[in-house]
């Protein structure tokens, strides 16, 4: 797939997400319905109906290409990973959603090859949404993601106060705060989800070390936009993260993303 091709699939994929999270938006009630999964995390109706809302549309754009989405992942152990495929998370941040935190996201990724070559995040509450083909890119959620709304983003070099760093705003561990410790590093803001990417990606900071699992929808959409942007992802050996581990289960062991070249 051509850069043209790329950045225009971006944009649709946009669109479908801005979709999604005014759909969110909307089943922000006290009647959301939560429930626990098998593994203890929250789900609600906005994730499930912002889902069903994301699979139909991608059906429709890209009838022939396999999805995994977070609510709706079965794991088939004959399955074989194709080539080409989605990821999706209808609502990364339920606990930021459910505890009134506008730091929540939509995100859809397309992967070829193990590597995320085109993305959008969508951040509702803050009225963003970032996507990616062969550049990376901003708009507000509301405006239609014609030309002229798309403003290019990219990663900016550390500043002379030194390294600013993200971590998650519901799992920050002991690893993660002996990193940035060995390196130095006392600018730490805490947020959550998969904006985090997107604030490297546009110049607003330059490390997020997440040393605990993730699974792989949590974060090829916003790996596709700081890529983009200029910036890496690696797993935790120095290789790029990859994707389509289903082995793994699809699980990320863990990451470090960079806005620019990793520090030494």
């Amino acid at each position: 797939m051509d850069a043209t091709a790329r950045d225009a699939l971006a944009a649709r994929f946009g669109n479908i997400a801005c979709e999604a999270g005014a759909l969110i938006l909307r089943l922000r009630t006290p009647e959301i319905g939560v429930r626990r999964k098998p593994d203890g995390s929250p789900v609600c109706r906005a994730d499930e109906e912002a889902e069903a809302l994301i699979l139909s549309r991608l059906a429709a754009l890209l009838p022939d290409v396999s999805v995994i989405a977070e609510e709706s992942f079965a794991q088939r152990r004959d399955a074989a990973v194709p080539e080409r495929f989605l990821l999706v998370d209808p609502l990364d941040g339920t606990r930021e959603f459910l505890a009134g935190h506008d730091e929540y996201t939509v995100n859809i990724a397309l992967i070829e090859r193990g590597e995320p070559i085109v993305g959008a995040v969508c951040v509702p509450a803050l009225d963003e949404v970032y996507v990616a083909g062969a550049c990376a890119f901003r708009a507000e959620m509301t405006a239609p993601l014609a030309t002229g709304a798309l403003k290019p983003i990219s990663t900016a070099s550390v500043p002379p106060s030194g390294t600013r760093a993200l971590a998650s705003r519901s799992h920050l561990d002991p690893q993660t705060e002996h990193w940035l410790a060995e390196r130095g590093i006392t600018q730490l803001l805490r947020r959550g989800s998969s904006y985090k990417f997107c604030l490297i990606a546009r110049g607003d900071a330059d490390v997020y070390p997440r040393l605990a699992p993730t699974m792989e929808w949590d974060t090829a959409a916003g790996h596709a936009i700081l890529k983009a942007a200029g910036g890496s992802v690696l797993a935790l050996d120095g290789s790029p993260l990859r994707y389509g581990k289903k082995d793994a289960g699809f699980k990320n062991a863990g990451f470090i993303a960079w806005g620019r070249e990793p520090a030494a």
